[in-house]
């Protein structure tokens, strides 16, 4: 069963909602599926993408209870990691403009997806965004901190990642986490209307100008930035194992 579901906007604008119940776990079928997505609209024409996900959550990130299961099969761990990392890319390296409509709290993975677009609208209300991974035992991959620097400043994303902070949607608008609040009900309207603003740029000008302004983006998420080896060997830590295992206890899947 596909798990994205795709919506056309006006002036060739092409909405993936993410559609994994309960929370939008991205998994690697999930993941492969928005890597194709991605490819399959800008094929078919599309000049503008919004990534949204559900009500109260865009995305919980990646699917900790699925890496468990499969983390003693080494080639298995990699290839979910790797299949993650490759739908931030195609995000990432998309050649037309991609906005995410963030309706709820966006951690995590969550959060690499939104900061691998071009623009954020966040729901105003009681949600938050961040990168959390120290709260739950996961050091950070080089390019992830390069994401976030590039993004709200070195000392701003030093305080964040260190802390593992979830930041609430009003003060990730203050620092630039997110660059636009609005209605839960009205993220998708807000982000498809930004976009239809920059269509109206001169095409081939605007677009080379975002390429060469994401050029670091794109870099900060190669397997040199990522540093995967080196992550993957952290993951087995024995603190890491142990605080993955308290995550889900406290969420009932322990």
């Amino acid at each position: 069963m596909p798990h994205i579901a795709q919506h056309h906007h006006q002036h060739d604008i092409v909405e993936l909602r993410l559609e994994r119940a309960p929370v939008n776990a991205l998994d690697p079928d999930l993941c492969a599926e928005l890597r194709s997505a991605i490819d399959a609209a800008v094929d078919g024409g599309a000049e503008g993408l919004v990534l949204s996900g559900g009500p109260k959550v865009f995305s919980a990130g990646l699917d900790v209870p699925f890496l468990l299961t499969v983390q003693a099969d080494a080639a298995a761990l990699r290839q979910a990691w790797n299949t993650f990392f490759d739908a931030a890319r195609a995000l990432a390296a998309c050649p037309v403009p991609v906005v995410a409509a963030i309706g709820g709290h966006a951690p995590a993975g969550g959060c690499v997806l939104a900061l691998c677009c071009d623009y954020r609208v966040m729901a105003d209300g009681p949600f938050a965004i961040g990168l959390n991974e120290t709260q739950v035992g996961i050091g950070i991959p080089p390019g992830i901190l390069r994401l976030m620097r590039r993004t709200v400043g070195r000392r701003q994303a030093e305080r964040l990642l260190v802390a593992g902070e979830m930041v609430p949607a009003a003060r990730a608008h203050a620092i630039g986490l997110v660059d636009e609040l609005t209605g839960v009900d009205e993220v998708v309207t807000r982000a498809a209307a930004w976009l239809q603003e920059l269509l109206r740029l001169p095409r081939k000008p605007m677009l080379a100008t975002r390429r060469l302004a994401r050029e670091d983006l794109v870099d900060a998420l190669t397997d040199e930035s990522l540093q995967l080896d080196h992550f993957l060997r952290e993951w087995h830590d024995p603190d890491t194992q142990q605080a993955l295992r308290e995550m889900l206890a406290r969420i009932g899947k322990g």
